[in-house]
């Protein structure tokens, strides 16, 4: 038994009716009643007649499955693919010289830094802003997809799939950044000004929610329709 991972392996051996068991399956912390604790890792069996309870370790609230995990996770998601409609189409960034007013959206600053010297920060701008939010968003529709409907297959690619998001989510606030210096920096009034325009608040709020589907997310789910069968067929 391997309570630091959360399941048993069952090989052959001697079941409770005193048999020798041929078929070796695998069971879940869940159907074991052991939770996982999300904080230290710890796994720990909730006091009789209490459905959940508390790390022994921690202190930290256990539960089987986070609560609501794909409500909540779909609801982020939704309102992240919204924002991220306009935080595309409007302007981010505001320039203030003596000419007028100039602004410009996320894909015109890609096209404005591409130079000679210039094109590692417009790659980092292209892929940090616009390709990792929406494959963010694509690879959690997936995700969802797949669970609701009870997939069996590429578990171990989804899990994958579902830590290099949770990994890479938090950089695609570097355009965030970029604009945010821009702006403190560049104000050499009455000159040259740098104003924050709609778009990048748009940006910012997709960046945010698709972190919180992430978080909202539980990958566990993933594992519980594989589990259930070969619970069934054993």
């Amino acid at each position: 038994m391997s309570a630091g991972s959360g399941t048993v392996w069952w090989g052959e051996g001697t079941d409770e009716a005193g048999s020798r068991g041929r078929s070796p399956h695998l069971m879940t912390a869940m159907q074991l009643g052991l939770q996982s604790c999300e904080a230290c890792g710890l796994p720990s069996r909730p006091a009789p007649g209490a459905h959940e309870g508390r790390c022994p370790r921690c202190d930290e609230e256990l539960h089987f499955r986070k609560p609501a995990s794909l409500q909540r996770t779909l609801a982020y998601l939704i309102a992240a693919a919204i924002c991220y409609i306009p935080a595309n189409v409007l302007p981010v960034m505001t320039t203030i010289t003596a000419k007028g007013r100039e602004s410009d959206t996320i894909m015109q600053g890609v096209v404005l830094l591409w130079s000679p010297h210039g094109w590692p920060l417009s790659l980092i701008v292209l892929f940090a802003s616009i390709m990792i939010p929406s494959a963010k968003i694509a690879a959690l529709g997936y995700l969802l997809y797949t669970v609701r409907r009870g997939s069996i297959q590429n578990n171990a690619q989804r899990i994958r799939m579902y830590r290099i998001v949770e990994a890479i989510g938090r950089w695609s606030m570097v355009d965030v950044f970029v604009d945010t210096f821009t702006v403190a920096l560049i104000q050499l009034q009455p000159l040259m000004s740098v104003e924050p325009a709609p778009g990048l608040l748009f940006f910012a709020a997709v960046v945010v929610l698709t972190m919180l589907a992430v978080e909202s997310f539980d990958p566990r789910l993933i594992w519980d329709a594989a589990s259930s069968k070969e619970v069934q067929h054993a």
